[in-house]
Order: C-alpha cells, then structure tokens, then sequence
C-alpha cells in the first residue's frame, strides 16, 4: 500500500507587494553618454587672473593706497575746518575765521583738481592730480606766508567794531545792520572786501571746475609740447570766451582768498607771482597750440579772451 506523500502548500503573502520606482542608472551604457557626463561632471577652469597694474601699487604713479589717503585727509581737513569757520562766525567777534575758511577753501581746490580730472580725464588721474607736490616749495611758501600775515595782522592789531550791530557780531565782520540813533532806522553795513573776496574765490573755482570737464581729454596739468591723437581745440562752453578759463580761474581764485584774509602785502604777491607765472605760461603753451593746430588756432585766439589783465 503505497502511501501519498502530504501535499506541500505555499504560504501566501497577505501584504500588498512593493514596487520602487524608477530609477534611471547611473552609469550610462554607451561610451560616448559617459565621456560627456565625465566632462559636465569636472568643474571648469577658472579665467585667468588678469595682470596687476604695477602703477596702482603703493610705489606707483596711480597708488591706490596714495590716492585714499589724499583724499582722506583733505575731506578730513575740509570738515574740520569749515566747522571750525561755522563757530567761531557765529560765536565769536573773532576775525580770525578767515584762517580755517582759507584752508577749507584750499582742502577742497585741492580735491576738485583730483575729483574732475578722475571723472572726465581718468588716463591722468594719478596721485600728482591733487597738485599738492607738484607746483613746488614756492606754492606752498605762498600759503604759508598769506596765513602768517593773516595771524599776526589780526593778533597785533585787531580791528575794533565800529558800530552797534543788530547782527551776530561775528557775522558782522562780513556784513551787518548799522543802528541808526535817529528814528531807529537801520542801514546794510558790507565788508567789501570780503565780499568781493568770496563773490572771485566762488567765480574762479566754478570757472576752472568748468573747463576742466568740458576739455575732457583734452585738458592736462602740464604743458603739452606734442599732440596727442586725443587732443582737440576746444571752442564749445566757458572755451567759447576764454580761450585759458583755468588760468582765468586759479588767478582770480587766488585773490580773492586775499581779499577774504584781508592780506595786503600778500594780495600785491599773489597778483604780481600768478601774473608772471601765467603771463609766461600762455606765451609758452600758445606757440605750441599753433604749431599743433595751425591758423585753426590763430583765429580762435583772435576772437576769445584770456581773462588776466594784460595778458
């Protein structure tokens, strides 16, 4: 009696069956898929550096680190000083504010020679834009002796006030309201000389600034003794009168800080120095701008002025 061996049952899953999605390989099956992948997969190179400019190095002529710290110093002079102007105008009878306002005035000439020439002459735009080496010792003996005469003409002999004013007695050395005694009546009292002073610094300065920017490329601080590709006569603008405007500007700035400190020995120096000086320098640089641009000149200086007297 053969016996059946008992059947064997499969034990089914109850649970629902798994599926994963899918998922592409990462291994691409033909050769050429996987050079590019390699490729995309490497970073690219990175452009080379570009050369330093060896003149913006400390030691250069377009020193970075020279340029920002003129420029510091001046802007830090400048607000020190036209502080120092605003009170000792408004809280003192002190004359002496002309000092600190003659070198607020002198901190921003300074910046704006720089400012322009870096906004619309960039190629000259080096540390000796500032101009405050490269006009040598004379220039700076000049300031300082208009700011010696100044000192000791206000220290050894004060100027008294005059007359009872209704307006801050610092001020008043400027300009100021005379207290009439009959009917109470008040008359404008102006200092003249000062005022006149602040109406030519004003003049010169936004004169030269001018031309400065409407040159361009143009303009440069040195006497130009061969033309550049660059280099146009300009007859447009403040050009269209004054054929030297930033002479014209720098010597009438000049007096008038004389004039605002009260200078006599010194406002006959600057007039007689920056005469000489820009009565030679025109003569010089004119026989090179005819020889640059011929009769195109000679008849351009024909029609414009210099604005110097007898210059």
């Amino acid at each position: 009696m053969s016996s059946t061996p008992p059947a064997t049952t499969t034990p089914i899953s109850l649970t629902a069956p798994q599926y994963r999605a899918y998922q592409p390989s990462s291994h691409p099956s033909t050769p050429s898929a996987s050079a590019s992948a390699r490729a995309s997969a490497s970073p690219s190179p990175s452009p080379p550096t570009p050369p330093l400019d060896p003149s913006n190095l400390p030691t250069g002529t377009k020193s970075l680190s020279g340029i920002s710290l003129r420029a510091f110093l001046l802007g830090t002079t400048l607000g020190l000083t036209a502080t120092l102007t605003l009170h000792l105008l408004l809280t003192t009878t002190t004359p002496l504010w002309r000092l600190p306002f003659f070198l607020a005035s002198l901190s921003l000439f300074h910046f704006l020679e720089y400012y322009t020439t870096a906004t619309y002459n960039p190629r000259f735009a080096d540390t000796t834009a500032f101009l405050l080496t490269s006009n040598g010792w004379a220039y700076n003996v000049a300031h300082g002796s208009a700011i010696l005469e100044c000192l000791l003409t206000n220290i050894l002999a004060p100027a008294g006030a005059t007359y009872h004013y209704h307006q801050h007695p610092g001020l008043s050395r400027i300009f100021a309201f005379e207290t009439l005694d009959t009917f109470h009546e008040y008359r404008l009292e102006i200092n003249l000389p000062i005022c006149l002073g602040l109406a030519l610094m004003l003049l010169g300065q936004t004169i030269r600034s001018v031309a400065m920017a409407q040159a361009g490329s143009s303009f440069n601080h040195t006497v130009q003794v061969a033309r550049r590709d660059d280099h146009r006569l300009i007859t447009h603008g403040v050009y269209r009168v004054l054929r030297h405007p930033s002479y014209f500007g720098f010597f009438w700035w000049g007096i008038g800080t004389q004039l605002v400190l009260g200078n006599v020995a010194c406002l006959v120096a600057y007039a007689l120095v920056l005469w000489r000086f820009f009565r030679l320098r025109v003569r010089r640089e004119e026989n090179y701008l005819c020889a640059f641009f011929g009769d195109q000149y000679r008849e351009y200086r024909k029609r414009s002025w210099v604005g110097i007297p007898f210059v």
